[in-house]
């Protein structure tokens, strides 16, 4: 399996390319601020073609870059329901000036072709197969990708802004809940196996395993307490 991945933009917002090898389709996942350029040359570089693109949620600095990479290559855009608006009103998702000053260089609007993702489904795409799982709390639409163990590599899972290396998304804008969160992070997170590979909407990769052992916010889920640590640092848009 080849999963090429890059910080974009002005929030570093990582963007990833999976495939089965190079010189094969390939699945792009949260093309956001100045993302377009970065997957261009991935695309160039392992000799892809995209089918489809799929987001975690719909806040602007994982989708910004959807509607030029969609357009350039006529692929459809996978989202929750519940976030799809924000790709038509960026502002109304955030609720305050965060980078609002970059407005006039983003893309705002939808795809030609946009579909729904909804909780469990198993999307098919590239020949490989991703497991769609609704984890809200960060956004009402969020979702997270989880790819099954294979030959060569770990399970792996891309947990956009839901579990990060060391933290976890912040929940203080609109649609976002602290309780969804830890809600979320119990339900999808803790089962996974130790050994799964992390690739977050920030940051670096991480393993389920070390965000087990030394995340504050797992480890306070996984004891079982209500409201989780309030002092550790959040990430995110």
């Amino acid at each position: 399996m080849l999963i090429a991945g890059f910080p974009a933009g002005a929030w570093g917002t990582n963007c990833y390319l999976v495939a089965p090898a190079a010189g094969e389709e390939c699945v792009i996942i949260d093309p956001g601020h100045q993302a377009a350029q970065g997957v261009e040359e991935a695309l160039r570089k392992h000799r892809l073609k995209p089918v489809a693109v799929v987001l975690t949620h719909g806040h602007i600095d994982h989708v910004a870059s959807v509607v030029p990479v969609c357009g350039a290559h006529d692929v459809p855009a996978w989202i929750h329901p519940a976030d799809r608006y924000m790709m038509n009103d960026p502002e109304r998702a955030l609720g305050r000036s965060i980078g609002m000053p970059l407005m006039g260089e983003l893309t705002v609007g939808e795809p030609d072709d946009v579909q729904e993702l909804t909780d469990g489904a198993r999307l098919k795409l590239a020949g490989l197969e991703f497991t769609v799982a609704h984890a809200p709390g960060h956004t009402k639409g969020s979702v997270t990708f989880r790819m099954p163990e294979s030959a060569d590599i770990p399970q792996v899972f891309f947990s956009g802004d839901l579990l990060f290396a060391g933290s976890v998304g912040r929940t203080d804008l609109p649609g976002g809940d602290q309780a969804e969160m830890l809600e979320s992070l119990a339900r999808v997170c803790l089962p996974l196996d130790d050994s799964t590979v992390v690739l977050s909407g920030h940051g670096p990769q991480t393993t389920i395993g070390r965000e087990r052992a030394t995340n504050p916010y797992l480890r306070e889920v996984a004891a079982g307490f209500g409201d989780g640590p309030t002092a550790a640092p959040r990430r995110g848009m």
